[in-house]
């Protein structure tokens, strides 16, 4: 089973940030691209006191089922995750509301897809500020957030759930998703 290991930080200038990763010798694979998330649960919240998420993804044109559990934090976020292509979402969606799948949560953002070959750094434009993830081993991580100009200290390990719920809780938003719609009102 893979296992994802990665760290996000804020980016207070993305323009900066791809400068960066040129110059650390990134190239971009793939340009700012929509992406609109879905995380499904069972009713009573099953998944989530488990510690898993089930999540189907939309980048772009092309869709991911996604199970995610085994979550440990330390100075990097680790997780068993299992993903897979899905050739229809619509059809998917549908599928797991048929089994008693329930939506429990959405978010959405633009995402650009950074490489160097040896792991993945991602850029999010998202409804309630800018992110970075960085993808890969500890080690790695730990070398590329230092070319970067990020230190540990930075280091954010949760989900965008979390920090959904974080900064509703700081702005007093209503918003029940983070979607760009939602959080505009």
């Amino acid at each position: 089973m893979q296992r994802e290991i990665e760290i996000k930080f804020r980016v207070e200038n993305p323009r900066a940030l791809s400068r960066k990763l040129r110059d650390a010798g990134f190239r971009l694979e793939t340009p700012s691209t929509h992406e609109m998330n879905t995380l499904y649960d069972l009713p009573g919240l099953v998944l989530r006191q488990r510690r898993e998420l089930l999540r189907l993804r939309q980048f772009g044109a092309s869709w991911k089922l996604t199970h995610k559990s085994g979550s440990k934090v330390g100075r990097h976020s680790s997780r068993i995750e299992l993903e897979t292509g899905v050739s229809d979402g619509k059809k998917m969606d549908a599928i797991l509301r048929a089994l008693g799948y329930l939506w429990s949560f959405r978010y959405e953002k633009f995402r650009a897809e950074w490489t160097d070959g040896k792991g993945k750094v991602v850029v999010d434009h998202t409804p309630i500020g800018d992110f970075c993830e960085i993808e890969g081993k500890p080690r790695w991580i730990d070398a590329t957030a230092k070319k970067l100009g990020v230190e540990p200290k930075d280091y954010i390990t949760k989900n965008y759930a979390t920090l959904f719920a974080d900064w509703k809780e700081q702005t007093k938003s209503k918003a029940e998703e983070m979607t760009f719609k939602a959080v505009k009102r």
